[in-house]
């Protein structure tokens, strides 16, 4: 009779830990799947379109936050605009921002920072100014701190900062004056030009 407690007891915690190494297997699957950027839900725009306070051209792949109730990749219509988390244009078509051609632009990573990455074409710039050259010396993706996270237009109301440009310069090194110190005049040459 002991025995078989035993033998009862042994089977109900092997039951609950290969329910529970299968959960986390799922959990685990599930994660990776969410985090693909090509397992996640996008739009292309049928027509020039305003999203994020930005026009738009026709071709342009909005790309959101996966959603498990989402089970298609490409979407008929837009889905909500607060689950953007890219902006990609066609290739070999860029828009202004800043007066700088970009490509495209990538919600942070960092849900607690409100703010994203524009990503330029420096081969289509056709006029250079203070900005342009100080964003091409770096030659990267420019980090963008803003207020209003719903608008990634190049409204200088809404821009906060610039938090870096590529890996060279990072606001968060705060003790390296150098990287401050571009930053700063970055942000500046910014501040003082019209899109």
């Amino acid at each position: 009779m002991k025995t078989q407690n035993i033998a009862i007891v042994f089977g109900v915690i092997l039951l609950i830990a290969i329910v529970s190494f299968l959960v986390y297997l799922f959990a685990l699957s599930s994660a990776y799947t969410l985090n693909k950027p090509d397992k996640r839900p996008f739009y292309i725009t049928a027509q020039p379109t305003i999203v994020k306070g930005i026009l738009v051209p026709k071709g342009t792949k909005i790309i959101y936050e996966k959603q498990y109730f989402w089970e298609k990749q490409e979407q008929k219509k837009p889905l909500q605009e607060k689950n953007i988390i890219q902006i990609s244009f066609s290739e070999g078509v860029t828009i202004l921002w800043g007066g700088v051609p970009i490509t495209s632009i990538v919600k942070f990573y960092n849900s607690e920072m409100n703010g994203f990455t524009v990503y330029a074409d420096f081969n289509s710039l056709h006029k250079k100014t203070r900005f342009s050259t100080h964003w091409q010396n770096c030659n990267d993706g420019l980090g963008i701190t803003v207020e209003d996270n719903d608008d990634w237009s190049f409204n200088t109301k809404n821009i906060l900062d610039v938090e870096s440009c590529g890996v060279n310069y990072q606001r968060y090194f705060k003790d390296d004056e150098n990287q401050q110190k571009y930053l700063d005049n970055l942000y500046h040459a910014l501040m003082i030009i019209e899109d």
